[in-house]
């Protein structure tokens, strides 16, 4: 598992998410009825509409258990050059997926597998793999600040 160090901002977002989008095959963003309005997200919603895979009603998602009886609106997307370049143009870092400005937690996956997880409003992520292969293009990443952490 990779820690990632610091926000990820400018280049070194882009080039994260062409990584995350060339490796992994589905992401989701994350919207907490509980934090005002989810309106202001029709735009942005409406740009990733065909890139939509489903809109799950969720109490926990890759990097959040909500307590009580809560629910958030958990969307999930492909990852096609479509939905790549509006992750791109939304944002300026990994951290700016958070509410109320855009949804919260961008988290990327892999055959159904967490790879890049992302708590915005804590500002930490990690990259879950133990793939040399992207492992080392994680660390090609100029600037990109992770360090190794072993579970067990």
């Amino acid at each position: 598992m990779l820690i990632i160090d610091h926000n990820p901002k400018g280049q070194l977002y882009s080039k994260l998410v062409d990584l995350a989008f060339e490796i992994c095959d589905e992401f989701h963003l994350v919207l907490r009825k509980d934090m005002g309005s989810l309106k202001s997200f029709d735009p942005l919603l409406k740009k990733l509409e065909s890139s939509l895979k489903e809109m799950k009603e969720q109490s926990e998602w890759a990097s959040t258990i909500l307590g009580g009886n809560q629910t958030a609106k958990v969307y999930y997307y492909y990852t096609d050059e479509n939905a790549k370049n509006i992750l791109k143009e939304s944002a300026n870092s990994l951290y700016d997926w958070e509410q109320p400005h855009l949804p919260e937690d961008l988290s990327f996956f892999k055959d159904g597998k967490e790879w890049l997880i992302t708590c915005s409003h804590e500002e930490e992520s990690y990259i879950d793999t133990e793939d040399d292969k992207e492992i080392q293009k994680i660390l090609s990443i100029p600037g990109l600040k992770v360090h190794m952490e072993k579970w067990d």
